[in-house]
């Protein structure tokens, strides 16, 4: 199955809600959420038409939201989900956490990117180091104590500057900490469920692939 390479907004609407695709644009007056909030396609602005899901299509739009969101394709969503299943602990929370564990998501977290989707293209285009390594993996998971440096030759990239200069919430996250003077952040701990920000029932997902 290939990465899906159409409109990013499309999905927001898909899903209903934001999911934060596009960086800063989705907090702008040009968010395509807020100018149609409604589903895409031919019967999405007929009036009063409102879709009415199964128990099957409950669980199906809440896992698709959290996929999408992180940005992964469906094996490797199934993948974190049978890893959840086999550890200790809540399956929902185990998933979110793996997820959370990502390259890629962390890059996106410590305000080094603008959205997830340029921070897998920094991470896959080698421009950052793990533990003063190169990874240029994106679903590489991170543990406690790891450090996350972006590689002195980058650090003037206009991608990356931008997306330091916009990144607001980064002092809101307790599992990790930020040095943007030096370009660098490390990881304290792997994030409980409250400290993972999402407006999501990762209980529906469980519910989902248990059936």
């Amino acid at each position: 199955m290939a990465r899906y390479t159409g409109s990013s907004c499309k999905l927001c609407r898909r899903e209903g809600t934001k999911l934060f695709l596009k960086g800063a644009r989705c907090n702008s007056d040009k968010c395509a959420f807020e100018k149609r909030p409604f589903i895409p396609g031919e019967h999405g602005t007929a009036k009063g038409f409102k879709k009415r899901l199964s128990d099957y299509g409950i669980h199906l739009r809440e896992k698709q939201k959290v996929r999408r969101i992180y940005g992964v394709l469906e094996s490797q969503f199934r993948k974190y989900f049978k890893m959840s299943a086999k550890k200790s602990g809540v399956t929902g929370e185990n998933l979110l956490q793996f997820l959370e564990r990502r390259l890629d998501n962390i890059v996106y977290r410590m305000g080094f990117a603008p959205s997830r989707k340029s921070a897998r293209q920094i991470v896959r285009h080698g421009h950052i180091l793990v533990n003063e390594h190169k990874v240029n993996i994106p679903s590489f998971l991170i543990k406690p104590d790891d450090e996350i440096l972006i590689k002195e030759g980058s650090r003037q990239m206009p991608l990356i500057q931008e997306a330091m200069e916009a990144a607001t919430e980064v002092e809101n996250y307790e599992w990790f900490e930020v040095d943007k003077d030096n370009f660098k952040g490390k990881i304290l701990s792997i994030p409980t469920r409250e400290q993972i920000q999402l407006d999501i029932d990762e209980r529906l997902i469980v519910e989902y692939y248990s059936k």
